[in-house]
């Protein structure tokens, strides 16, 4: 149902999951397990797995904190796509990679819940896309000291309102693991 033309494949983004960004977050074991099984799914479905990897003055580039977690590993020919701005498609090469493979759909996973994901799921909607999300997917670290919600509240927050957004020509959505389909939906 995406707005954009001649664009009927599904990609897994996986968003920013690197040492330093996921060192203290929320369930971080079983958000990157769950990560690993959806790019094993996505992978047999040759469906494309995206990258992002995020860089900045506290995540210096080639930096140990800057690498992704060791147990989800990129495969030669998926897209590592280097951001600098919470929304991935902000100043990257994003909207070239999947255009180029005819993406018009985002199952989107990773870290963190309350910027870079949002940032990206807003990104990706308002550029047309059907953006889904996956709700045991993605995590964040706990920032209450500074006056935000509990990880728990703000990961349950955005699964919540995601679930129901919708748009002329485009929808989002909310899914557990278990429940992904790369399949496009029907335009109902």
């Amino acid at each position: 149902m995406t707005t954009l033309p001649d664009r009927p494949h599904t990609a897994l983004l996986v968003i920013d999951v690197q040492n330093g960004v996921v060192a203290g977050s929320h369930n971080r074991d079983s958000v990157v397990a769950n990560i690993n099984t959806l790019a094993g799914k996505a992978r047999a479905e040759d469906v494309p797995v995206v990258w992002v990897q995020h860089s900045s003055d506290e995540l210096q580039r080639d930096s140990e904190s800057w690498q992704y977690v060791p147990e989800l590993v990129r495969l030669d020919g998926e897209p590592l796509v280097h951001k600098r701005y919470p929304d991935s498609f902000e100043d990257t090469e994003l909207e070239a990679v999947l255009a180029e493979r005819g993406v018009g759909r985002l199952v989107v996973t990773g870290a963190q819940t309350d910027e870079c994901v949002r940032s990206t799921l807003h990104g990706a909607f308002v550029r047309g896309y059907d953006v889904t999300l996956v709700g045991d997917a993605h995590t964040t670290e706990d920032l209450t000291e500074y006056g935000a919600p509990t990880p728990e509240q703000v990961i349950a927050h955005t699964n919540l309102y995601w679930r129901w957004q919708s748009a002329p020509g485009r929808r989002g959505g909310t899914v557990d693991t278990a429940e992904v389909s790369f399949a496009a939906p029907d335009a109902g």
